[in-house]
């Protein structure tokens, strides 16, 4: 079939097998021009289909030659209808590892379920004994809590005042405004259980007690902070209380593995393009700005490059790991860097629709999102006909 992709809204409801295998490659071609880094050998990635988790797949397998097992929960295709982007990438992911002789086995279900961490657990005992590194990626809207079987619903709303503030379509360039009512108690408890730490806490409780990880084993969550101008809907608000408890877990988890020598760290990323990251007002706007700027002063960084620098300026720099006052790694250091806040602050306050075309990058922006699905890459004939029935190897 001749795959196009089809909006709606700030989904898109197609992916391209071809261009995202394109992606895939694009970022092991980076992480291979970088160099080698003495990392982690054995790597559980858990949310390990698109970005940092993918990114963070890919480093560890084409960086350090690591064996990888990657959790996800993505759509598989079936005939005339693509997978999700995630299926893909992790075919292409395991294609590519199969070439240069790495181990690479993927599991498809709910990472939230004891099922899956049990399936996990099984085949790191029957194929790798133990793990040196864990990342946790995960980003789901909803969860079914495994004990109770009660589902959660995460909900993206500022704490105590309604939000109002500019926002920006980036399929058509609109700049308006937007306002967002604030949550209630039951809309902070459910995104601090969906989007919190417990669930990290519960796999490195079920690993450790499986004895999977290995002496001075590493693991390690993704959060955000941000800047004042989105910090109201984002890291004031209910995403926010979800992240100071993912940030708390990484202390609660380092003392659990203190027996071990492990130790459990959240690394502090930077703003990109991903499904989640589009759905949020403010967000587009801001990133699209950032873009212009990073571009200009040469320090932008899609996740891959992120995760590199992340991998080799931090984690394996062979020294200690640097963290700041409150234990967090932190690698959003050139997005909030004063010179690039200030600039932004000002460009905000100049954005419309009329202006947004030179002040900002919506280019930029709108490429990075049809990337996610596998669109618009270079040296993929979109016009020609693809099959859509990709497997994923290690999945039957």
């Amino acid at each position: 079939m001749i795959i196009e992709p089809r909006m709606r809204g700030f989904i898109c409801l197609t992916s391209h097998p071809v261009g995202c295998e394109q992606n895939v490659k694009n970022q092991i071609a980076y992480i291979k021009s970088k160099g080698e880094i003495d990392g982690p050998k054995r790597v559980l990635v858990i949310g390990a289909s698109t970005g940092f988790g993918l990114a963070s797949r890919i480093t560890s397998a084409f960086g350090s030659n690591a064996s990888t097992i990657g959790v996800f929960f993505e759509k598989p295709p079936s005939e005339g209808k693509t997978a999700s982007p995630g299926w893909y990438n992790s075919a292409a992911f395991e294609k590519e590892a199969s070439k240069a002789g790495l181990y690479a086995k993927s599991i498809n279900g709910d990472a939230f379920s004891n099922e899956v961490k049990q399936q996990t657990i099984d085949m790191i005992k029957s194929d790798l004994g133990q793990i040196d590194l864990i990342i946790y990626s995960l980003a789901s809207p909803v969860r079914m809590h495994p004990e109770t079987g009660v589902l959660h619903r995460s909900t993206l709303k500022p704490i105590g005042d309604k939000f109002t503030n500019k926002t920006v379509d980036f399929h058509t360039g609109k700049v308006s405004e937007v306002s967002i009512e604030p949550a209630n108690e039951e809309d902070i408890e459910n995104t601090v259980v969906v989007m919190g730490g417990e669930d990290w806490s519960m796999w490195i409780d079920a690993l450790k007690e499986a004895d999977a990880l290995a002496d001075g084993v590493t693991t390690l969550a993704y959060s955000y902070i941000g800047p004042e101008v989105t910090e109201a809907v984002y890291r004031k608000g209910t995403i926010g209380r979800a992240k100071d408890h993912l940030e708390a877990t990484a202390f609660e988890i380092t003392d659990k593995l203190k027996d071990i020598n492990g130790k459990g760290y959240v690394s502090v990323n930077k703003a990109l393009v991903t499904q989640a990251s589009s759905a949020i007002p403010v967000i587009p706007l801001y990133i699209s700005l950032l873009y212009k700027i990073m571009k200009a002063e040469g320090i932008h960084e899609g996740c891959i490059e992120q995760i590199q620098r992340l991998y080799a300026d931090r984690l394996y720099n062979g020294k200690s790991i640097p963290t700041d006052d409150k234990g967090r790694i932190r690698i959003d250091d050139w997005e909030m860097r004063d010179d690039v806040q200030e600039r932004i602050a000002k460009l905000w306050e100049e954005s419309t629709t009329e202006t947004l075309v030179k002040l900002g990058d919506l280019a930029g922006y709108k490429q990075d999102f049809l990337n996610l699905f596998g669109f618009g890459f270079d040296g993929v004939d979109y016009l020609a006909d693809v099959d859509e029935m990709v497997q994923v190897p290690s999945i039957n």
